[in-house]
């Protein structure tokens, strides 16, 4: 007699990349016991027996043989008379009657239903296996192809042709990709929307940056440098704070490695992002101090209360702690935990004034002349000479001289 040959059968299903014969098998098992359990009221009385190798599955239905005028419950039980039809020799002394049930004893109709059962069984479990491997990457690093270029996203096809989404919020703003370009990116979430496995991407993540450390220096995998805190503006700059235990090693140096070897992969992963490593400190005033590079701290006042830090740079430093768009000093902020008012350094040997307080004596326009050139105190002016004043500014010499003037009043 026949068996299920399922695999033959339902050829279409051996396609599924994502689902392996074993489970495939057992999705078949499941679906014909609902099917029984429909057909009969109970699959009880049925065996279904899986043979991996062979890829079939042979369904058995085993019922007590009894009187013709006994019969009560035709699931469980079978007339003498019904059963010699099928086992011309069959005795009532047998007691049990086993027959084996053919694909062909299916109505069309069931068939269908089988195959409609199958593929919704085989999808959702595809489904459940793609956010379970997900759920467990997330915060690893991964690389895809691009599928497709959106405006709002890219579709990313991962080794196994699996789906997966990153969106412009994801995007280094540099980031130009284009139909089957590499990409590496950061697992940020998996989730089950409506059944659907949402898996997304993410390149501005912190954790990007973490997982390229990882990749690029040993000593942070081997546990040997430890990273406290990644802050980053992506595509401008990013601040990673590192630690050892091991006092005889460097960590900023090993971050970095030798002419920069190790950090110019990751800088280039980034898009040119400016990374400043620094030594993680439990001292706050010099991990602050820190945080700023590269700019050079004079003193620091911190105002514990208000989890606020007062620090003092000579003029020349100022910009270099804002940084440019201010991205420095917010950075700086975000990884210390602490608010970073700036201020520049009012000590004797560095006194200077800025130009704005001299606006009772010069006309406000001529003031603004001099910052639009980068000069807004006092003695960044007088380290000019008229000339190239006159050269750099819409102002006249006449003009200059007057202003020269007055600022070496201050001082004198």
């Amino acid at each position: 007699m026949e068996n299920l040959n399922l695999v033959e059968t339902f050829s279409e299903f051996k396609e599924f990349k994502n689902i392996d014969r074993n489970t495939l098998m057992r999705i078949l098992e499941d679906v014909f016991r609902h099917l029984l359990t429909k057909k009969y009221g109970s699959s009880d009385a049925f065996d279904i027996i899986v043979n991996i190798d062979k890829g079939d599955l042979e369904i058995y239905r085993t019922r007590s043989i009894v009187k013709d005028e006994d019969l009560v419950d035709e699931v469980t039980e079978v007339s003498l008379t019904a059963a010699r039809k099928i086992e011309p020799d069959i005795q009532l002394d047998d007691e049990i009657f086993v027959e084996q049930i053919l694909l062909s004893d299916f109505e069309r109709r069931e068939i269908l239903t089988i195959r409609q059962h199958l593929n919704a069984k085989i999808l959702e479990f595809e489904k459940d296996n793609i956010f379970k491997k997900y759920q467990d990457k997330v915060g690893e690093v991964i690389t895809g192809e691009v599928y497709q270029v959106w405006r709002k996203e890219i579709l990313v096809l991962d080794e196994e042709g699996i789906e997966l989404v990153l969106p412009r919020m994801g995007q280094i703003p540099a980031d130009n990709y284009k139909k089957g370009d590499t990409i590496r990116s950061v697992v940020a979430r998996a989730e089950m929307v409506n059944g659907v496995p949402i898996i997304e991407l993410s390149r501005t993540a912190p954790e990007f940056i973490e997982r390229l450390f990882e990749q690029e220096v040993p000593e942070i995998y081997d546990g040997l440098i430890t990273i406290k805190n990644i802050v980053r503006e992506p595509g401008e700059r990013a601040k990673v704070a590192v630690e050892s235990y091991d006092e005889r090693i460097d960590p900023v140096g090993a971050c970095v490695g030798m002419k920069g070897s190790r950090i110019h992969g990751i800088v280039r992963e980034l898009r040119q992002e400016n990374i400043d490593v620094i030594n993680y400190s439990t001292n706050l005033q010099l991990y602050i101090s820190r945080a700023l590079s590269p700019a050079k701290v004079t003193s620091i006042k911190i105002v514990e209360e208000e989890k606020r830090a007062e620090v003092y740079l000579k003029s020349d430093q100022v910009s270099l702690a804002i940084g440019k768009g201010g991205h420095n000093i917010r950075l700086a902020a975000r990884l210390t935990g602490y608010e970073i008012d700036v201020y520049r350094d009012s000590a004797p040997d560095n006194e200077d004034v800025d130009i704005q307080e001299f606006n009772d004596e010069i006309d406000q326009w001529i003031i603004d002349e001099f910052k639009k050139i980068g000069l807004d105190t006092a003695k960044s002016i007088l380290l000019v000479s008229v000339e190239e004043l006159v050269a750099r500014t819409d102002l006249e010499e006449e003009t200059i001289l007057e202003v020269i003037r007055i600022l070496k009043e201050e001082f004198e």
